[in-house]
């Protein structure tokens, strides 16, 4: 695996998929592949085709075609799907292929992932992403485990990404991301629900102000307006995650409850409109 000759195929071609591969397509000598389930879908798969055509990206028929002489395949699905296909790639992978694990998912759910990927006598690297993609793309944060973590890290990084190895055992990234996410998107789900409720009772500046005189570095009007899009916008694939989250805490004896909580508060928020609530 060298930077003149590396392959990188995409299982999902997502809003990460396709943020990394609009980087990794400027890279002399990277050849880019992907299969997501949306291209079976020819209401949705033609506007999908045109963004992977525009970058340069191969679109193939299914999975096994797009990591067909890959050397890295990255994995970036929804965190509910992390397994799946996981188990399904173990089937088709090969001694020298790599399968990067960037989804948001529980430290037991990746395990099970390395499990069956490693089975098949590929590396496994646990990815946990530490951050939004949108501005930093390849960029991101991205911390790694696994025992070819390392290895596969000083890769990553020579074609422009951010991977810092922080384990050689699978599960410790997973674990610093939900725990992280525990705290940033049960604050997202606070903050909807406090807008929302300031604007139904118009008191918004009052109640601001008060938080501003608790937490003066903090521009709170412009908090939950950030906040009220990253739920519209992302609240899906994050009630996904904090569902792991929930297991993550379960599978540990710990209670899941308030993960849940803020699961259904993500879902919720992406379903409704993001229309102010009229005062009484």
């Amino acid at each position: 695996m060298t930077h003149n000759t590396t392959h990188i195929a995409f299982i999902g071609f997502g809003e990460v998929g396709q943020r990394f591969a609009r980087d990794l397509s400027a890279v002399d000598g990277v050849r880019l592949s992907t299969y997501d389930i949306v291209f079976d879908d020819r209401t949705l798969s033609a506007s999908h085709a045109a963004r992977a055509a525009a970058l340069g990206v191969v679109v193939a028929p299914d999975p096994a075609d797009a990591c067909r002489g890959a050397d890295i395949v990255i994995s970036a699905v929804t965190a509910d799907q992390t397994g799946r296909v996981a188990e399904t790639a173990a089937v088709f992978l090969t001694s020298r292929q790599v399968f990067f694990d960037v989804n948001s998912a529980s430290p037991a759910t990746k395990q099970r992932a390395a499990k069956a990927v490693e089975a098949a006598g590929a590396a496994y690297i646990e990815g946990a992403v530490m951050a939004p993609v949108l501005k930093p793309g390849i960029r991101v944060p991205i911390l790694a485990g696994g025992p070819d973590a390392e290895r596969v890290s000083e890769v990553l990084n020579g074609l422009g990404m951010n991977v810092t190895p922080v384990a050689r055992e699978h599960g410790r990234a997973s674990a610093i991301k939900l725990c992280r996410s525990i705290v940033i998107k049960g604050l997202e789900a606070l903050m909807v629900d406090c807008a929302a409720a300031t604007r139904h009772f118009g008191v918004e500046s009052e109640v601001y102000g008060s938080l501003t005189g608790t937490f003066p570095s903090i521009d709170w009007p412009a908090l939950a307006e950030d906040m009220n899009e990253r739920v519209a916008t992302h609240g899906i694939r994050r009630a996904a995650e904090m569902r792991e989250a929930a297991d993550m805490l379960r599978e540990s004896g710990l209670e899941p409850a308030l993960a849940e909580a803020v699961a259904a508060a993500q879902q919720r928020g992406a379903m409704v409109s993001r229309k102010p609530i009229e005062g009484k």
